[in-house]
């Protein structure tokens, strides 16, 4: 009998559970990427060069690798730079277009994607939110970039035990970029290979005058052509349209 109790008990809890899910209805889907931003990186962006000027304003001379941490294998193709080759959209890969002095042109391309163009080289990065094989993907100078958001998340803050006010809003943006064709690090020739991945992380700053800037950190990592990663941040201001968009191209090169 006691058996026969629990039994009817957990089929009528059940029956109830079963009706209000079926009452509840389908589940909501998850918000798009594009939904879910929790920072809002379109618009128009001017570099802003406060790291490296001599490197990054003008094209180095032959050799200057200072700071770039290249094995012997990566310093041999480096020194097959000639001034000659000056211009080359080489330069301008995934690796080396985010230090050039820039604008950015950055807008949604469709709710899965960001289309980030670079008025330098006239160059156009897709950060892709779905993940696709990348072992197919033919090596080319931007590569194939995975973005992923990252809230910062966090406790709401708090005083003397007593919540005054949410959690901190706003995150960051993770790009993880394969398939990559060889090119510079710099406009001297400063190379990467085709094994290089490039991670970097996309955050936003507001100041109190109401300035808006993007720092993008970067980490090159290449176990052919580099002892070790190679870190870098690279800072842009958000300006109000596009009048100063200059696009301007590179020469063609192999591999572009």
């Amino acid at each position: 009998m006691y058996r026969l109790l629990v039994l009817v008990t957990i089929g009528l809890l059940f029956g109830v559970a079963l009706g209000a899910q079926q009452q509840a209805g389908p589940t909501a889907p998850p918000p798009t990427p594009r939904q879910a931003a929790p920072i809002d990186l379109t618009g128009n962006w001017v570099s802003v060069i406060t790291e490296e000027w001599r490197w990054r304003m003008i094209t180095p001379p032959k050799g200057d690798f200072t700071s770039i941490p290249l094995s012997p294998a990566g310093k041999e193709a480096s020194d097959r730079w000639e001034p000659s080759m000056d211009g080359s959209c080489l330069a301008y890969g995934a690796g080396g277009v985010m230090r050039m002095p820039t604008r950015l042109r950055i807008a949604w391309d469709g709710d899965t994607a960001l289309r980030v163009e670079a008025d330098a080289g006239q160059q156009t990065r897709r950060l892709s939110f779905i993940s696709a094989p990348t072992a197919a993907a033919a090596p080319s100078l931007q590569g194939v970039s995975v973005a992923a958001w990252e809230p910062l998340g966090g406790q709401p803050i708090m005083r003397n035990g007593q919540r005054i006010g949410p959690a901190p809003a706003g995150g960051a943006l993770k790009v993880t970029t394969t398939s990559l064709a060889e090119a510079w690090l710099r406009r001297n020739g400063a190379s990467y290979s085709t094994s290089a991945s490039i991670v970097e992380y996309w955050d936003t700053m507001r100041f109190p005058n109401g300035d808006v800037w993007l720092v993008v950190t970067q980490i090159v990592s290449d176990p052919k052509y580099l002892l070790n990663d190679y870190t870098t941040s690279m800072h842009f201001k958000r300006e109000a349209d596009g009048s100063k968009w200059r696009p301007s191209p590179c020469r063609p090169a192999s591999g572009a």
